[in-house]
This record gives structure tokens, sequence and C-alpha cells, in this order.
């Protein structure tokens, strides 16, 4: 599953970031890994922007991010079983 496609609220761990267009380079992705989106990392999708597109509000550790729809979807995720 990738990470645009967690409903708000969603918490999930990072599996993998790979690019998922031509649009994406190398220098991107480092990025996204240098921002700790790597593998193992658990990860919240908080909220999406205006009309439910972009950026989308993400929580890696303790700090948030805005991503763009086409970062977050260079990050493939497993969702977690979470306890009520």
């Amino acid at each position: 599953m990738l990470l645009n496609d967690l409903p708000d609220g969603a918490h999930a761990t990072v599996t993998r970031v790979v690019s998922s267009s031509k649009e994406v380079d190398a220098v991107s992705l480092r990025r996204l890994a240098e921002l700790g989106f790597i593998p193992g990392e658990p990860v919240q999708l908080l909220r999406r922007g205006p009309g439910g597109r972009e950026p989308l509000a993400v929580l890696i550790g303790d700090t948030m991010f805005g991503l763009r729809l086409l970062e977050a979807q260079c990050v493939e995720v497993s969702v977690e079983a979470r306890a009520a």
C-alpha cells in the first residue's frame, strides 16, 4: 500500500521508498530518506489539504511534514493493527 492510499489518521510502517514516476529522481528519494522515510519507521497520515488533495500532512517520528502527492506515492507502507 502507498502512503497516499491511507485514510486520514491512519498509522502504518514504512516498508520501502521507490520511484513512482520519471519525475522522481534519486535526489528526491534521498531527500525522503533524510527526512526519516526509511524502512521500519512508523508513520501517520494526519490529514490532506483542501478538497482531500495536496499537501498531505504526515507525521514521522515527532516531526510533521507536508508532502506532495508525487512524494507520498513513493513511500510504500504496511498498515499496523491498532488496539482499541
